[in-house]
């Protein structure tokens, strides 16, 4: 069975071909015990957008930024976001960033790497998104990836007291852990979040678009 690399604990997970037939561009980030169906995660979305009175409308793989923008309108409207994968995992796969105001783009990016991973790919867009923002910036930046948001906000700055070591398996991607967490530090007043991933947030379908653009033949 293809196997995929938990997004939360970094665990490689198997998933049956025939699940990954049933859904095509379907990309599957948690395992099991971290899946955020299994917690209960994603049907709050669900029921905070009924209590509003209109339904969110679902994630669909394979659109353009111009179609994401017609498409969806929740979530926050001030803030940088970022997304990243790889299709399959490892393999081809992209990054993209957006950082917005009020609605507004103040500047975007995106890009390719002909082999890699999801984490490697969202570490890089998060590295871009703190790149394009000057030091004394005061603004929260979006991650779908728990695992990223984690190694940087908790388990990186142990490692680095620890001489970038850990029990057990060895560390991975450290060429982009140590520099984005540098990055980071430079950045105190940038808060980093992580956001539900495919749960129709505006930004947050826009930079999965940018991630995505190399499948397609538009942007």
């Amino acid at each position: 069975m293809p196997r995929f690399e938990c997004q939360t604990c970094g665990e490689a997970f198997a998933v049956p071909q025939a699940a990954l037939d049933k859904y095509p561009g379907w990309t599957p980030k948690y395992c099991r015990p971290h899946s955020p169906a299994r917690k209960g995660n994603q049907a709050a979305p669900a029921k905070r957008a009924a209590r509003g009175g209109r339904p969110r409308p679902k994630h669909q793989e394979g659109l353009t930024v111009a179609e994401v923008l017609a498409r969806y309108t929740d979530g926050p409207q001030t803030g940088v976001f970022t997304d990243g994968g790889s299709h399959p995992n490892p393999g081809p796969g992209g990054w993209g960033m957006v950082w917005v105001e009020t609605g507004e783009i103040r500047a975007q990016d995106h890009g390719h790497d002909p082999d890699t991973t999801n984490n490697r790919m969202e570490l890089t867009a998060l590295i871009a998104a703190y790149e394009a923002l000057p030091e004394d910036a005061e603004v929260v930046i979006y991650s779908d990836s728990r695992l990223c948001v984690n190694t940087i906000t908790q388990w990186a700055p142990a490692w680095e007291r620890k001489g970038w070591k850990r029990k057990g398996e060895p560390l991975k991607n450290l060429d982009l852990v140590k520099p984005l967490l540098a990055l980071y530090r430079k950045h105190p007043k940038c808060r980093l979040e992580w956001i539900a991933a495919h749960s129709g947030y505006l930004w947050n379908e826009y930079v999965d678009s940018l991630a995505s653009a190399w499948r397609r033949e538009e942007l």
